[in-house]
């Protein structure tokens, strides 16, 4: 009776949050380093990075079913740019993107209460997590981490809805405020879509991720481009979900 349950889950707003972390306040150290230089750091990031990799080369076909269409989309964008996604898979969200665009290695934006994760949390500098703190020197720090990052040609992965909705079909509502970063280092933008069908064979669904875009932001000034990125790249997610036709587990507002 109980498993029966867990597959319909209740929300009262969009920003409800089914999936806390160990230590959801955790807080990062004043001397965080965004970007790491030393060669101590760039080895374990090497391997660290190398070894999710191919992990996620078994775990997302296998486990997840994952398949991806319009890696084509990325064919002559040279430089770097942004990944937006809709946020269903709480271990898998980490592998996703990273096998969508290889043989890119990409950064992810994330929150710091991640780092409060056992084990995980000391491994996230490793494989490219770019923490966003609410101060300005966080702000700062984060700014110049991304530009450092794009100007090597990395694309960097933002979940704008926040907080993870496991296997959801829906495209929550999101803010145009991370937006700012491509118009600000002026570079493309793809959306990058999770959607779900009934498998014939296994019991969870079977995953398909589009990838659409490049998308760039239009407009006489720096607000208009970031809601016309916004627009473009929500109603774009939007689409693409429908192509899902089936919850395994189902989403329901408390009325």
């Amino acid at each position: 009776m109980k498993a029966k349950e867990e597959k319909i889950r209740y929300y009262k707003e969009f920003t409800d949050d089914f999936e806390e972390t160990a230590n959801q306040n955790f807080e990062l150290d004043s001397n965080y380093k965004w970007v790491r230089t030393d060669f101590k750091s760039k080895v374990l990031s090497f391997l660290i990075y190398s070894f999710a990799l191919l992990f996620s080369s078994i775990y997302c076909p296998l486990f997840l079913h994952m398949r991806v269409k319009g890696r084509k989309n990325l064919k002559g964008i040279k430089g770097g740019f942004f990944i937006y996604g809709n946020h269903t898979q709480p271990f898998g969200d980490v592998f996703i993107p990273a096998l969508t665009v290889f043989p890119r290695r990409i950064y992810t934006v994330v929150s710091p209460a991640n780092y409060g994760i056992p084990v995980i949390g000391n491994i996230l500098p490793y494989l490219g997590a770019l923490p966003i703190v609410d101060s300005i020197k966080g702000f700062k720090e984060l700014s110049v981490a991304m530009k450092q990052r794009l100007e090597k040609s990395h694309p960097i992965v933002i979940y704008p809805e926040a907080h993870v909705w496991e296997y959801c079909t829906t495209i929550r509502p999101f803010p145009d405020t991370s937006f700012k970063f491509p118009v600000k280092f002026e570079v493309p933008v793809f959306a990058m879509t999770v959607t779900y069908k009934k498998s014939r064979f296994y019991k969870k669904p079977k995953m398909t991720v589009y990838l659409d875009g490049p998308f760039y932001g239009e407009g006489n000034t720096a607000k208009e481009k970031v809601k016309n990125l916004h627009q473009k790249v929500y109603s774009t997610m939007v689409n693409r979900s429908q192509e899902s036709n089936f919850e395994y587990i189902k989403y329901r507002k408390l009325k």
